[in-house]
């Protein structure tokens, strides 16, 4: 399914499963549980936290939904799915169905008792192998040669400017929306095509790039090709999609020459607190664990703290190191690469994926990743199929070719 590879022209969906397929889009567009879920006043929430010596913080405040979730919920268990034509697309809509309907759950049960059980449930929990790779990071894995936050969101807005641009020129259709916000609990995020930037937000220079790579490269570049499939799921993602996403995005970051060994830390760490989560544990607890026993800097402990306890416990940011994981198993294992890029889809949709493309309800991707263009590609993403997680750093930066040099 690799870009360039031959199969069979793009065919239109049968008629009820089309209905189905535009409705689940419209409906996952209009569900942003992920903004839904983003705590109001980070700033102010940190401030506090310092004058109390790390010892209290305030109830994380939330943006109320704009969407009526019951409505919602209602028009999602409406749909025909039982009277799709096929039955590998009703399979793989009625997944998605059964995932919305949990995603307006999660929302629904904000801040309650049940948002941890609803989150397991969505994401999954952390199971003791993720687990443990994750102390064995903190444990073996140590901080890379220390740089200068020298740029701010105006190189990183200049940058994603240039990376549109790059795509236009392959894609005169490519589009993304830029929105910088100063509080959006994140220094930078994609939702639904657009990219949120945090207002504040300072970094290396050398890092500058590889966060593109993730933020553009990965999901913005997999929600154009899934623009662009028949089957309209792939843009916004079939069930299950995180994991792979965001391994792609963190493997983006090392291909683009720079994933430094904090970067890995923190990822073991967001492990470490979406457990602590789970078994109830408070932010000045989790912030303790982070910086006292892991030595997280005091800002990366708050923020991984935070992340950890949005909505009640929110376990998505334990699927970044699962699924950085578990995709090098898949290319440790020959696994393809080029075909991930088709749309938002997990690894275990792969052999699903080959069905629907022989039946022409999905193409190869239209876009690959700028990074895959650089010099040296072929080389690191060869060195990729051979190593575990915890080599997958850099000490320091090794840009490509597309790159500027650091500073």
């Amino acid at each position: 399914m690799g870009a360039g590879a031959r199969h069979p022209g793009p065919r239109p969906l049968p008629p009820v499963a089309a209905e189905v397929d535009a409705a689940l889009a419209d409906i996952d567009a209009g569900l942003d549980w992920l903004l839904a879920l983003t705590p109001l006043g980070t700033d102010a929430l940190w401030e506090e936290f310092v004058a109390s010596g790390h010892a209290r913080v305030s109830s994380l405040r939330y943006a109320e939904p704009v969407f009526d979730l019951s409505a919602m919920r209602r028009r999602l268990l409406d749909l025909p799915v039982e009277r799709i034509e096929s039955p590998l697309l009703a399979g793989v809509l009625g997944e998605k169905q059964r995932e919305l309907d949990r995603m307006i759950e999660l929302v629904r049960l904000r801040g309650t008792r049940g948002f941890v059980s609803a989150s397991i449930d969505l994401f999954g929990g952390v199971e003791p192998g993720l687990l443990e790779l994750a102390h064995a990071i903190l444990d073996g894995v140590g901080d890379s040669e220390p740089l200068e936050a020298d740029i701010g969101v105006d190189a990183v807005v200049a940058a994603v400017e240039d990376e549109v641009a790059w795509y236009c020129e392959r894609a005169p259709d490519f589009s993304l929306d830029i929105v910088v916000d100063a509080d959006i609990g994140s220094l930078m995020m994609v939702s639904h095509g657009r990219l949120y930037l945090d207002a504040q937000l300072r970094l290396p220079r050398a890092r500058l790039q590889p966060l593109v790579q993730h933020e553009v490269g990965t999901h913005v570049v997999t929600r154009h090709n899934g623009l662009r499939q028949p089957l309209r799921q792939l843009a916004v993602g079939l069930a299950h999609y995180d994991p792979l996403q965001e391994g792609l995005g963190v493997l983006a970051e090392y291909l683009a020459g720079y994933l430094p060994g904090e970067r890995l830390r923190v990822l073991a760490g967001r492990v470490v607190a979406a457990d602590m989560a789970i078994r109830d544990s408070g932010i000045p607890a989790i912030f303790a664990c982070l910086h006292q026993e892991h030595g997280f800097s005091t800002e990366d402990a708050f923020d991984v703290a935070v992340r950890a306890r949005r909505g009640g416990g929110l376990t998505k940011d334990a699927v970044y190191l699962r699924g950085l994981r578990d995709l090098l198993d898949h290319l440790r294992g020959g696994g393809t690469f080029e075909a991930l890029f088709a749309g938002k889809f997990a690894l275990t949709h792969l052999v699903v994926l080959e069905q629907l493309v022989e039946a022409g309800w999905v193409l190869p991707p239209a876009l690959l990743p700028r990074y895959a263009t650089a010099d040296g590609f072929t080389r690191a993403l060869e060195q990729c199929r051979t190593i575990g997680v915890e080599a997958l750093h850099h000490t320091r930066p090794s840009p490509h070719a597309f790159q500027e040099p650091p500073a």
